[in-house]
């Protein structure tokens, strides 16, 4: 069986999107179908009579304020790299194991 796609379908699930939104305020009652939804952005301010989807003037309350954020930011100063590996040293005149120079052939005869 084949899987098929539709573009541009009715959305599966029924989470209130104003739950989520600064300006969405919820009256709910014991029963689930108690539930009051006001959008407090418009003004006047209106009671949501279905569950939004997608709203424009959607503000998520759990994302913290550009405020909030950079009071909580960590300060990190750039710091100076070196060319120098710790450990190892860059040699410039090649030697043997002997400790003798070599001479321009690099064969390591001294003559």
């Amino acid at each position: 069986m084949s899987v098929i796609n539709i573009r541009n379908g009715t959305p599966v699930g029924n989470a209130h999107l104003c739950q989520r939104c600064t300006w969405g305020h919820f009256i709910t009652g014991y029963r689930e179908s108690d539930q009051m939804v006001i959008c407090m952005r418009s003004e006047p301010n209106f009671t949501v009579p279905f569950v939004v989807y997608e709203c424009t003037e959607f503000n998520d309350k759990h994302k913290p304020s550009w405020d909030q954020m950079t009071k909580l930011a960590i300060e990190v100063a750039p710091s100076r790299v070196s060319n120098k590996t710790r450990g190892f040293q860059v040699q410039t005149v090649a030697t043997t194991a002997a400790g003798a120079d070599l001479d321009e052939e690099g064969d390591g005869d001294i003559a």
